[in-house]
């Protein structure tokens, strides 16, 4: 009777395990969905589809400029003030699972590529903070030639 009762328990644990796995891989496939939509909107210029993913009260950092935009509204209004509009994004990759999801892509101003970092937080299947660094590209040392493959 003990024996029963033991893989019972152990049966319902493994099912209550199997449902939280199922449940997190529909969140993270409903995220990787909603940042697909969001990367594309901001390649096509849809400044209100780009911002459907920002919960309204998004916090947004620029570490490297010093800034932080408060809000969606504030955020939508900022990109679409931008004098130079991109002609060119290109996602390289898209990582994450749960809350946290990090973007490589490349934006193209006026001929210039900037490399790009996004990191998005999650909450309720919202962007509640987001933090972008943007670096330009620099021509390879010499020195280092030796040890490292070009990877355009």
């Amino acid at each position: 009777m003990v024996e029963i009762v033991a893989k019972s328990v152990a049966q319902e644990q493994r099912e209550q395990n199997n449902q939280v796995e199922q449940s997190m891989l529909v969140e993270n496939a409903q995220v990787r969905e909603a940042l697909n939509a969001h990367w594309h909107a901001s390649a096509v210029g849809d400044a209100n589809a780009e911002h459907d993913i920002y919960d309204d009260d998004a916090i947004c950092d620029y570490p490297q400029s010093g800034e932080r935009i408060l809000g969606r509204s504030n955020l939508q209004a900022l990109r679409s003030h931008h004098p130079g509009k991109p002609s060119g994004f290109n996602v390289r990759r898209i990582l994450g699972k749960g809350d946290l999801w990090i973007t490589e892509y490349t934006i193209t101003y006026q001929g210039r590529p900037a490399y790009t970092v996004s990191i998005m937080e999650f909450r309720n299947g919202k962007v509640v903070h987001e933090t972008q660094y943007f670096a330009d590209p620099f021509e390879a040392p010499a020195w280092r030639s030796q040890w490292v493959q070009r990877i355009a």
